[in-house]
């Protein structure tokens, strides 16, 4: 029995080296398996370059997050998020990035604004800012973020990468105006901005008026060109044909036109002035075929 209170006596010694009755016992937190992944998918992704599997490294770490109670470990999964986002650019998959995201936040309400910028960056960079425009519109309208930080960086980042290159000019003014998180100086910088791209919008839109304009009226030239060249050809023929039928057929035929359309009476006194017109013309079309006839002869 000697060696039993022989043994209760000793201290017990443990990894930290003897405890005494008086000190707590003092338990190593146990870590949780998301950060080892986290380390996992960052060392595949930079060291590796093994982007898929990095990416599955992320998918297991938010599962297993999302395990736990809410609210612990934001910023590991934060961390994760921005892992995925970087692997997915990578393997040239930047379209499911939104998706990807949100699969695990499910509303964007919730998206941290270190993940939220990344995505406006990301899809501004690759020219589709509108994939974001809605889900950067619901995180800035949600009052729970206006008292972050960075609400107010986010907010310009959107205004000069999202709303202004799709020409939402409205919603970037109501922007600036209602929201508080830029000071007077910042504003009237933003409002020239938006001033800026107004007039740039009409320059562009009177160009293409007028681009359509011309265009079109190419496009009627082009259609009465033809028309135009099948007169001339049919005047130049019924010149041709006129001109090759003998004087005094040409003198007889034109008389009894006139006769048969202007149907005058050749005795009345009033047909006088007329007839003597018509006799000028005549002999003008006399000299006319004449000369034309003499240049023939003298070309033969």
């Amino acid at each position: 029995m000697k060696s039993d209170s022989s043994t209760s006596a000793a201290p017990l010694r443990g990894a930290g080296g003897p405890l005494r009755s008086s000190e707590p016992v003092r338990a190593s937190p146990a870590r949780a398996p998301a950060v080892d992944l986290l380390e996992e998918a960052a060392d595949l992704l930079v060291v590796h370059l093994d982007f898929r599997a990095a990416l599955q490294a992320c998918d297991r770490a938010c599962r297993a997050l999302a395990e736990e109670p809410a609210g612990t470990s934001l910023e590991v999964k934060c961390s994760l998020c921005v892992v995925g986002i970087q692997a997915l650019a990578e393997m040239d998959r930047w379209r499911e990035v939104l998706c990807w995201v949100l699969q695990y936040y499910q509303v964007p309400e919730k998206l941290p604004p270190k993940v939220l910028e990344l995505c406006i960056l990301l899809y501004s960079k690759m020219q589709e800012p509108g994939a974001v425009l809605d889900v950067v519109s619901a995180w800035l309208q949600d009052p729970a973020n206006h008292d972050l930080p960075e609400y107010g960086t986010l907010a310009e980042l959107h205004l000069q990468r999202v709303l202004l290159p799709l020409g939402c000019l409205s919603e970037a003014e109501e922007l600036v105006v209602s929201s508080a998180a830029f000071g007077e100086e910042q504003q009237l910088e933003l409002l020239q901005a938006i001033y800026t791209t107004r007039q740039q919008q009409k320059q562009e839109h009177s160009g293409t008026k007028e681009a359509q304009k011309l265009k079109q009226e190419g496009t009627l030239s082009h259609k009465f060109l033809p028309l135009l060249l099948l007169v001339r050809q049919l005047w130049d023929s019924a010149v041709s044909h006129f001109f090759s039928l003998p004087f005094k057929k040409s003198l007889l035929a034109a008389l009894i036109l006139c006769l048969l359309v202007v149907r005058f009476d050749p005795a009345s006194p009033s047909s006088l002035p007329f007839l003597y017109k018509l006799a000028q013309l005549f002999h003008w079309i006399q000299r006319a075929v004449s000369s034309r006839l003499y240049q023939l002869h003298v070309r033969d």
